[in-house]
């Protein structure tokens, strides 16, 4: 990756169509623009309308969605980012997958069974009809971790290769604040990474023990998530062939069971996989695995613009926002069935559309390239993004940084911007440097304890090594008379998520106006 200059411009100059204007609370000057705003709400508005059915992937309101973005891309000016074309597409397979007698049975020095979907909740994204994985093995592995930087590496000294893993969810520290980063998970806590890492030790599954503390969620959860329609990415040449055998969530009642038959005390294996020096081991338990799999593969689309750099235009900065939402579902209490997605993510998408237009306005464009990408598939499991990191337009090595929108509207103007996932990253300064020349402050939040900073489009590009950080509207409102109407709590993942007239977007005006200066900055740095 090229690196970011360390030396940064003493005046963030903070360009487009701009007015400046003297905010309430003696905050001092943030860029606002009637223009600006205007532009805001009808992408918002228009996105967010009914007419676009929730915008999900793989519906006829794909097709409404991606042109409605490439047609607004053209209207700025920008070019195709992906070899001439506006879209980069690519396949998700949905697979539903049904153990045989809905259990699996199991054997070692006593027998027992694991019922589905009571004990275990199983699926695989595998293009096949069946799973069989004939006397497989079950080991535990502690949390299924290997860290080297934290000092932990449960895959030591331990042979997997073909058999089914155990991994306790979350990380050491939630148990420990002494280990890792204590309750603020790492990625080594998220399920996705247990099965990441059981494959490249050559597991044939992985099946993660929950516990509702630990998870934050209940085993409702991975039942109502997983029973059906299992979505992941799909390879036409290996038909996904080298995935997993099988994922899945082991309840830990299901867990007891194959404790008990292995002759074992799971709450003391337990209590040991939470120190340091635990030692993985085999329950020495075995079991047919033979799964009856449903699939069907359906191709989505990226949608991405570039705006050419004058001078290192094989060099790039990424702007994105997802563009998918969650479709149209069974109706609330008041007959509404559509997920607009109108905060999440219309005013995404047009922050993102906002930086375009001001980075076209430029009297010179930058150094250079800026990508403003818009992936599909984000609710799904950040598929789109992960599509991009792994075929870029530009190569990984050459993106300097991520700067992702993420329900960015409506917020309230607010004295300060909170950063999380910004301790050490070398964006940093740029958003401190962005932050001051507004008369504004950056909180960089430590706690991630829920783990949100994975959970978005921007964490497929920080797997790559590109610097990216999650920002959201500050704590601190510039006129505490006048707090945010709509919290997030409000209409996060429901229909009431519309837009309304009454939107407060003096803070998100005032927050891309932000973001795109750090994009500016780092579009010209040396």
């Amino acid at each position: 990756m090229k690196h970011i200059s360390k030396v940064l411009a003493l005046g963030f100059v903070l360009l487009g169509n701009a007015v400046w204007a003297q905010q309430q609370q003696d905050l001092p000057c943030v860029v606002s623009s009637i223009s600006d705003e205007a532009a805001m709400r009808r992408w918002i508005q228009t996105l967010g309308s009914d007419e676009f059915g929730g915008r999900k992937p793989m519906t006829e309101y794909e097709d409404k969605t991606v042109n409605y973005l490439v047609g607004e891309l053209e209207r700025l000016g920008l070019e195709p980012a992906f070899d001439g074309s506006w879209f980069q597409p690519f396949q998700i397979i949905s697979v539903t997958a049904t153990p045989k007698d809905k259990q699996f049975n199991v054997k070692g020095k006593k027998k027992a069974q694991l019922k589905y979907p009571e004990d275990l909740v199983v699926w695989t994204a595998r293009a096949t009809d069946k799973v069989e994985l004939p006397k497989a093995e079950y080991v535990f592995c502690g949390f299924g971790i290997s860290a080297p930087e934290y000092g932990w590496d449960d895959y030591k000294d331990i042979d997997v290769e073909g058999k089914i893993v155990i991994a306790m969810v979350n990380d050491p520290g939630y148990y420990d604040a002494s280990l890792f980063r204590g309750r603020n998970m790492t990625y080594y806590g998220r399920w996705p990474y247990k099965f990441e890492e059981a494959r490249r030790h050559g597991a044939s599954g992985c099946l993660v023990l929950h516990n509702t503390e630990a998870a934050s969620y209940g085993w409702h959860v991975c039942v109502n998530g997983h029973m059906e329609d299992n979505l992941a990415l799909y390879n036409p040449e290996t038909r996904n062939a080298d995935e997993l055998g099988i994922k899945g969530w082991l309840h830990e009642e299901g867990a007891r069971k194959l404790f008990a038959a292995a002759g074992m005390d799971m709450d003391a294996a337990l209590a040991a996989a939470r120190k340091p020096g635990f030692h993985s081991f085999s329950l020495k338990v075995r079991g047919d695995v033979k799964m009856a799999v449903s699939y069907v593969i359906q191709e989505t689309r990226n949608v991405g613009g570039i705006l050419r750099g004058r001078e290192k235009g094989d060099e790039v900065v990424v702007m994105s926002a997802h563009w998918d939402h969650l479709g149209i579902g069974a109706p609330d209490k008041n007959g509404d069935c559509i997920y607009n997605g109108a905060a999440d993510n219309g005013s995404g998408m047009a922050g993102v559309l906002l930086s375009a237009q001001k980075f076209m306005q430029l009297p010179e464009y930058p150094l250079r390239s800026v990508i403003f990408l818009f992936p599909s598939s984000e609710e799904s499991g950040l598929f789109g993004s992960e599509y991009y990191c792994a075929h870029p337009a530009i190569p990984m090595e050459n993106t300097v940084a991520c700067l992702n929108f993420e329900s960015i509207g409506p917020a309230e103007l607010t004295r300060d911007v909170v950063v999380l996932g910004g301790e050490g990253s070398p964006l940093a300064p740029y958003y401190v440097a962005a932050a001051a020349a507004q008369g504004r402050t950056i909180y960089f939040d430590q706690d991630n304890s829920d783990g949100w900073f994975f959970r978005s489009d921007h964490y497929n590009f920080v797997k790559k090594g590109v610097p990216a950080v999650v920002w959201e509207n500050g704590l601190q409102p510039a006129d505490p008379g006048k707090p945010n109407k709509y919290p997030m709590h409000a209409w996060y993942h429901k229909q009431s998520d519309e837009y309304r007239p009454d939107w407060d977007l003096s803070g998100t005006l005032a927050n891309v106006n932000l973001v795109f200066s750090v994009g500016l900055s780092l579009a010209n740095g040396h």
